[in-house]
């Protein structure tokens, strides 16, 4: 797959070793030296067979980076690391392509909006090729704390949930905070709120990552739902030749 450029970046897959190796170095820089975790690396068996998208610099430098599993249908879903989490049987059902984003992740030092339109750009590549059908995973709010995130959280509550069966017991229910939303939309994680900008939703639980200090939600998007005019956006910022269909 050719790489995509946009103004000072590029994304591209995973080519090497040593691009992996770079991506699981942002990974631990991210997820665990910046919030006192033990500094250690941040892969797992998932890795190997995910597809790597990573965002560059003119020099080379990394600023982005996340992984995606391409799964043949929802009936292999259990090989998703999201299936840990969350009880993904009533996806069984999908007999198309589904597809895992996980691990997303930017340079703190690198906050420009074009590198995340940059990854979504290369994974709507991947979403058509494949025919995909749905868009999945976990997506982290920073501190695993729900007192932190309240806000947030009841305005998912009130807006964005879907069922869905818990699977992990260290996790809080989310529809009773619906009841404190705020009137205007808070913060959200920046890979979130895109989700949800296109139609996504996420489950009625959050869970509670201690290893990674984080909480996070199942989010999930109906390729087929995304609106005609953003779908439209992605494809021409994707450079796909049916870009304007």
């Amino acid at each position: 797959m050719q790489p995509l450029i946009r103004g000072l970046y590029t994304a591209h897959l995973a080519r090497s070793d040593a691009d992996i190796a770079a991506a699981l170095t942002l990974r631990q820089l991210v997820f665990r030296t910046r919030r006192g975790l033990p500094d250690t690396s941040d892969a797992d068996a998932y890795d190997t067979a995910c597809d790597h998208i990573l965002v560059t610099t003119p020099h080379g430098t990394l600023v982005a980076c996340c992984r995606v599993l391409r799964l043949t249908s929802g009936a292999v879903v259990q090989n998703s690391y999201s299936a840990q989490f969350y009880d993904l049987t009533p996806l069984h059902q999908i007999p198309d392509p589904i597809v895992e984003l996980g691990r997303f992740c930017l340079h703190p030092d690198h906050p420009d909006p074009d590198i995340l339109r940059l990854v979504w750009g290369l994974l709507t590549r991947l979403v058509d090729a494949d025919r995909a059908r749905l868009l999945f995973g976990c997506t982290s709010f920073d501190g695993a704390d729900p007192a932190l995130h309240r806000p947030a959280l009841a305005w998912l509550a009130r807006n964005h949930l879907h069922p869905v069966a818990a699977r992990s017991a260290d996790h809080i229910a989310l529809a009773p905070l619906a009841a404190f939303a705020p009137d205007r939309p808070p913060a959200l994680p920046p890979l979130l709120r895109t989700y949800l900008a296109m139609g996504g939703w996420v489950s009625d639980h959050a869970v509670i990552d201690r290893d990674l200090n984080t909480l996070h939600v199942l989010t999930a998007l109906d390729v087929a739902a995304v609106p005609p005019a953003r779908a439209r956006a992605l494809r021409a910022l994707a450079d796909f030749p049916n870009a304007g269909s």
